[in-house]
């Protein structure tokens, strides 16, 4: 086999390993359900950032991340439903953490909020379903 198609195949398959290293299971449920059901049509990602203070992950958690660890009990998906009903604000920005989650802005960054009106993006929330629409499918 010649040396480069060799190389090429070897560099294929690190490329396909580093993926799937970067979205462990928590990262791809936290991604099927905060992908945003009322909008679709844009591509959000949802980080690690969203619970972690790095953005690669691990410990420490920001203060969302910590109000999910404290849900946990060996079911993340319920976990992050339950951490947004709770209806907290976690960052302290003035968003509970479910809006910021609707909004596409990270809750637990008070540097990351929506740029309406709290009572604005509440009424389309609910509009949408509440916090319904990030409840795990059973």
């Amino acid at each position: 086999m010649n040396w480069k198609i060799w190389m090429s195949i070897v560099l294929m398959g690190s490329l396909v390993a580093s993926v799937a290293v970067a979205r462990p299971p928590y990262r791809l449920q936290a991604i099927t359900q905060f992908y945003l059901v009322a909008d679709k049509n844009n591509v959000r990602t949802v980080g690690c950032i969203y619970c972690h203070v790095s953005p690669n992950g691990g410990a420490p958690w920001n203060p969302f991340g910590e109000n999910v660890r404290a849900n946990f009990k060996g079911n993340i998906s319920q976990a992050l439903y339950d951490a947004l009903k709770a209806n907290k604000d976690s960052d302290g920005d003035g968003y509970t953490d479910v809006l910021e989650v609707f909004a596409g802005t990270l809750p637990g960054d008070p540097n990351s909020k929506p740029l309406v009106d709290p009572a604005f993006l509440q009424q389309s929330l609910d509009k949408a379903g509440g916090v319904d629409l990030y409840k795990p499918a059973q």
